[in-house]
């Protein structure tokens, strides 16, 4: 099954290497993932000549060379190839670059593109059946007159060409096999890591041995039995004798092989990291003959495509039909509250094997997650070809330079960091991501403990939890819940500009920005949270809860209250009936008596009054301007009290209700789920405003307990001390 990728006391340290230029695709693009993009390079390696050049290919088009400090185009697709397509398809435009081993000598390398559907070429094989959204993968041969050259010169010719009925999921990777020396069976043949074209999901076409859609294949370019005449299939190959197969295929059952690499030391494994249709995340130990199972299984569960939604235990049949396992893999743990049709965002990225001599890292596979930027390792011994069990798997921690830990969306500056992973002839390790075109080098690495947030007596009653560095990889306008609820809320208005440079506290980076609508950028006010009109089912946790801790780190910004309003909303759990206003448990400042004050704000009941505990300090000492300041509020249900705390110490305030207003009766709140969480004002799903902050949140969490005064003072000093 899925493992679940847990934290690592071993980090990265990672410093700048090079920034490549802006780039951008040949075409109308309609998906902001494509458009958004600084570039999209997609990899970096070591050209195999001796020079220490790396190069780096642009899927708009560019071939980067870098040598020491200059960069030089080596070649460009969309100059070259007037049917070239980079606009339409998260992988279309130029894929890949593999040098051939003796290109020094030979100046020989290999490419993939792809091309318009219309584009003049006939397939190697037969074409599926395709769409005016289709493409064309072509697989080219290059001979530069002068390997040494930084601009190239010389002729190509075409290899291989394959059109596939949608835009996804074309020929994603071609390479040699770099551990292979001359004499081997293995040496100079290249591979081919072609996708299903997107039909995977509605048709047998991954196991189908007649078209290389949703296979590996494994070509000789320097021979000539090919069915076009322009390359050879290798005798080795495990198919060639099979009447029904295609010659070329190396192993079959992909949806989209993304990344293969070898391990440079050991057994020379070969390693496949597969991404998949609806949950699982893969990496797989490729060996001659291999059969991945897609679609009829995806991991180690079984696939159906009428009801995407879920995976099942494997039939008899299934498990007898010799299908290849992954040796590691994770799922996409979708948000409690997003649809399990919607795209997460997750995708795998295969890595490599680190054989450098990066401390605590040798001899460990690299890989990661390629939209969120989340670096993962798995120990090689615990990667057992066809175990039954699969090996566990490490998230490295990330640090600048400066020693910071950091997330990849923090150092790319976007949500979507679209992580990839390279390495050179002395076995450097490197990061690139396409959000901000830049490589980073893997300088060190760096042991510290593993920060735990949440005090763990107190840790199994965070329901839902923000510290707003967690954009939702999917949608960089919506925040991961931390808590146990998985619970996705929504930054209004702001969007992702509402997430901020300046953490709370040690070990925090970021931190969510709102705005009243007179202050906002946008003219309307910003705002975060979550509204189910029929209740957030994954918010039950509070559902005839007989307590509730609200929590969070507060910055004053702008003007409080706003003109023309008499509170400030800060954060808090909606009742079950509310329409975006009533709570049964808040943290806010209203007015008490002519005066404006902090207030622990609950109802016990749905539909019934509210109670308020106000504090007797004026709340501009309680909130200076410009300061951080940690407040808690907690909420007993069963006996009717309340308690407000500023950076963990009990604050001394009154009741502004006399006698009973939540009828308390020794039971907890309503039996209904709340509509949701609001943050920053009313009304999270951009209705009416009635209470606008102008001020910075950090650390937000809900309890369903009333903590105590010694455990809210012992998470506020954790969180002090939080730095990793």
């Amino acid at each position: 099954m899925p493992t679940s990728p847990q934290p690592s006391t071993l980090g990265l340290v990672l410093e700048e290497y090079a920034e490549l230029p802006a780039s951008e695709p040949n075409g109308p693009v309609t998906d902001d993932r494509i458009s958004s993009r600084h570039n999209r390079i997609n990899y970096i390696g070591e050209v195999p000549d001796g020079s220490g050049r790396k190069y780096l290919p642009d899927l708009n088009g560019p071939l980067h060379l870098l040598d020491g400090d200059s960069r030089h185009t080596y070649l460009d697709f969309a100059e070259e190839f007037p049917d070239f397509l980079s606009w339409r398809g998260l992988g279309s435009g130029f894929g890949f670059v593999a040098f051939h081993p003796e290109f020094e000598d030979n100046g020989t390398f290999y490419t993939v593109h792809t091309e318009t559907p219309d584009a003049p070429g006939e397939s190697t094989y037969e074409p599926q059946p395709y769409s005016t959204g289709g493409v064309q993968s072509v697989v080219t041969e290059w001979t530069a007159d002068d390997p040494s050259a930084d601009v190239f010169r010389g002729t190509h010719r075409e290899v291989f060409r394959f059109r596939f009925r949608t835009q996804i999921h074309a020929i994603q990777q071609i390479d040699f096999n770099p551990t292979a020396e001359p004499g081997d069976e293995d040496y100079g043949l290249l591979y081919l890591a072609v996708g299903d074209g997107g039909i995977g999901v509605s048709t047998d076409v991954p196991q189908d041995m007649g078209t290389p859609a949703g296979k590996i294949l494994r070509i000789d370019p320097s021979g000539d039995d090919a069915p076009n005449g322009q390359y050879g299939i290798p005798a080795s190959n495990p198919f060639v004798d099979r009447e029904d197969a295609l010659g070329e295929i190396y192993a079959v059952g992909m949806r989209d092989p993304h990344r293969f690499s070898w391990d440079a030391g050991g057994e020379h494994r070969m390693f496949l990291g597969h991404i998949g249709q609806h949950a699982i995340e893969g990496i797989y130990d490729v060996d001659a003959g291999d059969n991945f199972g897609w679609p009829v299984i995806e991991g180690r569960l079984a696939y159906r495509n009428e009801n995407q939604c879920y995976l099942y235990p494997l039939t008899a049949e299934m498990e007898q039909a010799g299908y290849d396992y992954p040796v590691t893999s994770y799922d996409h743990d979708k948000p409690a509250n997003w649809s399990c049709n919607s795209d997460s965002g997750h995708a795998i990225s295969g890595g490599l094997v680190h054989r450098g001599d990066l401390p605590g890292l040798r001899g460990k596979y690299v890989f990661g997650d390629l939209v969120e930027g989340r670096v993962y390792f798995s120990d090689l011994p615990e990667m057992v070809d066809d175990g039954d069990a699969e090996a566990p798997i490490h998230e490295l921690a990330l640090y600048d330079e400066g020693g910071t830990r950091m997330r990849m969306p923090d150092l790319v500056g976007d949500g979507r960091a679209d992580l990839r992973f390279g390495t050179d002839a002395e076995d450097n390790l490197y990061l690139l991501a396409k959000g901000n075109g830049t490589v980073w080098k893997v300088a060190d690495t760096k042991r510290a403990p593993v920060p735990k947030p949440v005090e763990p007596a107190i840790a199994d009653e965070l329901v839902a939890s923000y510290d707003f560095e967690h954009p939702f990889a999917a949608r960089d306008d919506r925040e991961e819940d931390q808590g146990l609820s998985k619970t996705l809320i929504q930054l209004v208005n702001g969007e992702e500009d509402m997430r901020v440079d300046d953490g709370a506290h040690p070990g925090s980076n970021n931190s969510l920005q709102i705005h009243s609508a007179a202050e906002s950028p946008t003219g309307e006010a910003w705002k975060a949270g979550v509204w189910d009109r029929d209740g957030a089912e994954s918010l039950g946790a509070f559902n005839g809860a007989e307590g509730i801790t609200v929590m969070g780190w507060v910055k004053m910004t702008g003007q409080n209250p706003t003109p023309g309003y008499n509170a400030i909303g800060l954060t808090g759990v909606l009742s079950g009936d509310s329409e975006g206003h009533n709570v049964r448990a808040l943290l806010e400042l209203i007015q008490v008596d002519g005066e404006l004050r902090l207030v622990a704000l609950g109802r016990r009941l749905d539909g019934g009054e509210s109670q308020t505990f106000a504090a007797s300090t004026d709340w501009e000492d309680l909130l200076p301007d410009g300061e951080w300041v940690h407040l808690a509020a907690t909420f007993d249900y069963t006996t009717g009290e309340m308690a407000l705390y500023r950076n963990g110490r009990a604050l001394s305030g009154f009741y502004t209700k006399d006698g009973d207003p939540w009828q308390v009766d020794g039971t907890g709140t309503t039996a209904s789920d709340p509509k949701g969480i609001k943050i920053g004002g009313s009304f999270p799903q951009d209705g009416s405003e009635r209470n606008p902050c102008n001020c910075r949140l950090d650390g937000l969490m809900f309890f369903d307990d009333d903590l105590s005064r010694s455990e809210v003072a012992r998470q506020h000093r954790r969180m002090e001390r939080s730095r990793p």
